[in-house]
């Protein structure tokens, strides 16, 4: 362009400079004054209102420990003591003095009504320890391995149930190895009814109770999909079931016996599951977990028809008594017989159905890759042979496509 027209151009884009960096200018002032950012604009706040879904969800680790804190700061203050120690520590307790001179004095517990108190507070313990094991190991996992939404799920459901049956059963197998319930099948109903218990089996109770109820709120806490709440809600409804019948009927060597097989059986299957996850070839796991499955319902039957069906029957203390504890009669035993036989037939059902599931997605899988192969070992025509062969020879370079050439020459 001609010199004026050059100058007047370099003059209009050094005013618009000039006009842009005092614009700018004057919102660096206006962001300091407002506090914001050194753009001018405000970030928008990603925390949810106050005791709205979302903080609620976010935040229910904190929530609960400030009310467990509550509790415990209660045991500080003399006003308060009385209250704060019915929720923390175990209650009934009473002291039976020792029969010889070697032996010592033991302190044994036995249920009332106070135990509400304790299985409430050490179910907002479940919830906090839940938090810490989802935040600090699962999501750390989660964060690695890139799960879709479906995978996610069922990691987090398999890595909270296999750190709980783990602790749940070593815990378990360490008493019955102190307290030699599991030594002889005897021991499971002899001088029933066991309304004394020492403080690992009573605290052991407690502890399962707290653990199942606590995983109702986890499917709120948890954003549990719909479809799967319906499924998580009939498994954890039976374990408080079974857990507090045994419990309150007296039975706590019997279940204990059959917490501890059970929860090894899941124990294995969800490890399983979890390795599964980080490799999909791994199914070894999934063949023990069948065979040992069906090992643990056929145990569970048999010691269930032995202690109820023979030993409480044969029993000669036999009555129905609430303030000695007893519940042998013939209307508990068969009601007690019948819960647990249609538990572990429900159980059998499931785990059927699931076998089937598992053999048609293999025989699917299969097919799929069986009909591949004969696509691929498929003979070509005479005439293609020709077209695209070299003296009756088909070359590596006529065996692919033109796009396949195109790409192997670029």
């Amino acid at each position: 362009p001609p010199h004026g027209q050059r100058g007047r151009s370099q003059g209009a884009s050094g005013s618009c400079r000039r006009g842009a960096a005092a614009a700018a200018a004057a919102g660096y002032r206006q962001s300091e004054t407002l506090g914001a950012p050194a753009m001018g604009l405000r970030k928008k706040n990603k925390n949810p209102p106050v005791f709205s879904h979302e903080f609620i969800v976010q935040n229910h680790a904190d929530i609960v420990s400030c009310v467990a804190m509550v509790f415990l700061l209660g045991l500080m203050f003399e006003m308060t003591a009385k209250i704060a120690v019915s929720f923390v520590t175990l209650q009934y307790n009473i002291t039976i003095p020792a029969t010889d001179e070697k032996d010592e004095s033991r302190i044994l517990y036995h249920y009332g009504f106070k135990d509400v108190a304790t299985i409430f507070f050490y179910t907002l313990v479940a919830i906090i320890l839940h938090a810490i094991v989802q935040e600090y190991v699962l999501d750390k996992i989660n964060k690695r391995m890139h799960f879709s939404k479906t995978k996610h799920s069922k990691f987090n459901e398999s890595g909270q149930l296999s750190a709980f049956y783990l602790v749940s059963f070593v815990w378990g197998a360490c008493i019955l190895a102190s307290e030699n319930y599991a030594s002889h099948p005897r021991n499971l109903w002899e001088s029933y009814p066991h309304t004394l218990m020492p403080f690992q089996v009573k605290f052991f109770y407690i502890a399962q109770v707290a653990y199942w109820l606590h995983a109702l709120p986890e499917l709120y806490f948890q954003k549990t999909r719909k479809e799967d709440i319906p499924r998580q809600l009939v498994y954890t409804s039976l374990y408080i079931f079974h857990i507090a019948g045994a419990y309150l009927l007296n039975l706590n060597r019997f279940g204990l016996v059959l917490m501890v097989l059970h929860y090894f059986v899941e124990l294995l299957f969800h490890i399983s599951r979890l390795f599964y996850f980080s490799d999909e070839k791994n199914e070894k796991g999934f063949t023990l977990w069948a065979a040992l499955f069906v090992v643990a319902r056929l145990l569970t039957l048999s010691l269930s028809v032995l202690a109820i069906g023979f030993g409480l029957s044969g029993s000669q203390n036999q009555s129905f008594d609430l303030a000695t504890g007893n519940f042998n009669i013939l209307a508990v035993r068969i009601s007690a017989l019948a819960a647990i036989c249609l538990t572990q037939a429900y159980m059998m059902w499931k785990f059927i159905n699931f076998q089937l599931k598992r053999w048609k997605e293999h025989a699917q899988i299969q097919a799929l890759k069986k009909k591949a192969g004969n696509t691929k070992n498929k003979p070509t025509k005479k005439g293609e042979n020709k077209a695209n062969g070299v003296n009756g020879t088909v070359t590596s370079e006529d065996r692919d496509s033109p796009r396949l050439r195109k790409a192997k020459s670029s």
